[in-house]
């Protein structure tokens, strides 16, 4: 591990600074618990300023509507303690359920409420006539420490987000850039290897940049561009694997590509990685060139006639996509709010949606452990009358709602359990061996100064943030920092060992009740995918296809990162983005088969049960099988079927979405010899546009 760079130190600094001011004005306005407002400032500091100031505010509604929840219930149920310990465990099940659904910093909001009621309401059950001034009291050391947060950090040296975004997609857009120029000049096999996949979750990790945009007084104009940017990126990705599986079909069928194909492709790649000077004329070029190898009607009437069509028109749609990436990345990074003479290339209409996939089963499971643990351990603290044990029920929930979505919350809990240990007993040095000695407040900033600086550094490390983060707030929370120095050992100790207890039964409770890891997660999401599927096939939904991409690249962006802890083999056999683009053509064939009419309606109708089936059928193993051979005859028989009904348009375009399914399901197979196709007008290529 490095040692802490200049910037650290900085950040740790003024985080300090903004505790010891927070903690003087609390001290100075007489706040019951000072330390809340330190601890505090320590839960939302953050490095960039647009992150702080969105934790705070997020922090600040949290904290109200929770100390409202326990203003509200303690006084009805203080008297029936069972029915008060379920009143918080439902609160705080069903607040994780919203916050979970809600994937967004937003969600902060509702995961903070669920465990600030356990917090404020449990330890006032004995004299539920103060509920009203602990809950304000409360709020007001929580939002005091906020407003120094906020303030100190966009005063004193503020860190813009905007850097950091913009290297994030700049990052983003070289590894794209390089697996496009890995498809255009060596022009690999169909198969999607699992670190292509990891683009969709990084390009979901993006999400959280961008709410914070608008927090950040310097960037609150980029959040527009930022959106216009997320949705193309998303859409890069089943382009660019259908890119290369068109490709791969037409390196299988003709062995050899066309010379004037080839030189696009190679210029095309070249603009894309950046290695020629590119005029804003450039793009417009490489769209001439593609329309100049469109084939003629004749050849359509032929598979690879059909292949290098459906290439030409996702190369199309890369360049539009491209074009449009690298003119709002430099908009981003002039940071200009307002609009400027700028037309995307690539339609809004045909953008994806902010369309979320839920599992909503895995989701509820996980919100009714957390209830059933805060319950269990509520009637235990009611049956045994253990006086100090409020914060051991707080802390289970605290601990539940914090990890419970996890895929294996154990080992978060288990660094839970032994950071609080170590901060309990520094906190225990403090208070019994230095801070008896010392009697104002300079000489207790001067004794906090080593431990909370050295902290403060490693907080903007990813991997130590729940560390140091535990740490920071756990010390801060066990010093109970006030006024007057009154403590005894018998009730700190009664304290911790409730706080360390919650923390304990939390873990076991978990080890017992989700002793599973992220294999039954990524499962799930393969099966949610195939239901999908299936259900498209079966006509039950209508899906339009921005819908529908952004459901599938969502649901990829949470399997990547899974996929990542399997075995190769099951990485390997993984390809999220073929699904997509099977959902594609699925909707496609969907759409068209109405304006058909005959034996090749009866043919779509039969692929169109025969892939539900196949759908159907993984489901019931659990396994991604192979698509069956009657499948591939159904394909081309209905292919045979439309090339004989041919009238133009609306064949073309069934005649693409069942390329494009059969390169999907069957990508190692040949393609089937169509009969001569009777077209009488060429398709637009906006039509084939939707093919996929």
């Amino acid at each position: 591990m490095t040692f802490p760079s200049w910037r650290d130190w900085l950040f740790s600094a003024k985080t300090f600074a903004a505790a010891m001011l927070a903690l003087y004005i609390a001290f100075a306005c007489d706040l019951p618990r000072p330390y809340w407002a330190m601890t505090t400032v320590y839960v939302v500091a953050n490095p960039l300023s647009g992150a702080t100031n969105s934790k705070a505010l997020y922090r600040a509604l949290g904290t109200l509507l929770g100390a409202t929840a326990a203003v509200v219930l303690v006084p009805l149920l203080a008297s029936a303690p069972e029915l008060l310990t379920l009143a918080i465990a439902l609160w705080a099940g069903g607040l994780c359920y919203v916050a979970l659904l809600d994937r967004t910093p937003r969600s902060y909001v509702f995961m903070l409420a669920a465990y600030t009621l356990p917090l404020v309401a449990l330890p006032s059950v004995s004299a539920p006539e103060t509920i009203f001034d602990v809950a304000v009291a409360r709020s007001e050391e929580i939002i005091l420490g906020i407003i120094c947060a906020s303030v100190v950090g966009a005063t004193i040296f503020p860190a813009s987000i905007g850097p950091v975004f913009e290297t994030r997609v700049a990052t983003w857009l070289r590894d794209a850039a390089a697996w496009a120029e890995d498809i255009l000049r060596e022009r690999p096999g169909p198969a999607t290897p699992l670190a292509r996949q990891r683009l969709a979750a990084d390009v979901a990790a993006l999400d959280m940049f961008i709410s914070q945009l608008s927090h950040g007084t310097d960037t609150r104009g980029t959040t527009r561009w930022a959106k216009e940017l997320r949705g193309r990126l998303l859409l890069l990705l089943p382009m660019l694997s259908s890119l290369a599986d068109r490709l791969h079909a037409l390196q299988f069928e003709a062995k050899t590509l066309p010379p004037r194909l080839n030189a696009v492709l190679g210029e095309t790649s070249d603009w894309i990685a950046g290695e020629t000077i590119a005029g804003p004329d450039r793009p417009g070029r490489l769209r001439a060139a593609l329309a100049e190898l469109q084939p003629s009607r004749e050849e359509l009437g032929r598979w690879e006639g059909l292949l290098t069509t459906s290439l030409l028109s996702r190369l199309s749609d890369i360049v539009d996509l491209w074009q449009d990436c690298l003119a709002l990345q430099r908009q981003i990074a002039s940071q200009q709010r307002k609009a400027v003479a700028w037309r995307p290339a690539f339609s809004r209409a045909q953008l994806v949606p902010g369309t979320r996939y839920h599992d909503h089963g895995l989701i509820l499971f996980s919100c009714a452990s957390s209830v059933l643990a805060t319950l269990s351990v509520g009637l235990i603290w009611i049956q045994s009358g253990w006086p100090g044990g409020a914060y051991f029920v707080a802390m289970t929930a605290v601990a539940c709602c914090f990890f419970g979505a996890l895929d294996r919350p154990a080992p978060a809990m288990r660094t839970m359990f032994v950071w609080c240990a170590i901060s309990s007993v520094g906190a225990a040095l403090y208070l019994f061996a230095i801070l008896p000695q010392i009697h104002d407040f300079e000489m207790v900033v001067l004794t906090l100064a080593v431990p909370f600086l050295l902290i403060g550094a490693l907080i903007p490390r990813p991997q130590l943030v729940l560390v140091t983060l535990l740490l920071a707030a756990n010390s801060a929370g066990n010093l109970a920092l006030q006024s007057r120095y009154n403590v005894d050992f018998a009730g700190y100790a009664n304290e911790g060992l409730a706080v360390l207890g919650g923390v304990l039964y939390a873990l076991t409770w978990t080890l017992v009740t989700k002793p599973f890891g992220s294999e039954i997660a990524a499962r799930r999401l393969l099966r949610a995918g195939w239901s999908d599927l299936a259900t498209l096939a079966e006509g039950r939904h209508r899906h339009d296809l921005s819908t529908l991409a952004g459901r599938n690249l969502d649901r990829l962006s949470q399997l990547a990162p899974r996929l990542a802890t399997a075995s190769p083999e099951q990485s390997a056999a993984v390809d999220v983005l073929r699904e997509i683009r099977v959902g594609y053509n699925i909707v496609m064939l969907q759409r068209d088969r109405r304006l058909i009419a005959g034996p090749a309606r009866d043919g779509i109708d039969a692929v169109l049960r025969d892939v539900a089936t196949f759908f159907r059928r993984c489901l019931d193993e659990g396994d991604a099988t192979e698509a069956p051979r009657h499948l591939r005859m159904s394909i081309d028989s209905t292919f045979r079927s439309v090339v004989r009904h041919g009238q133009g348009t609306v064949e073309l375009d069934i005649l693409q979405s069942l390329v494009g399914l059969r390169r999907a399901l069957f990508p190692n197979e040949p393609g089937p010899p169509p009969e001569p196709l009777n077209a009488e007008r060429q398709p637009a290529p906006l039509a084939l546009l939707a093919a996929e």
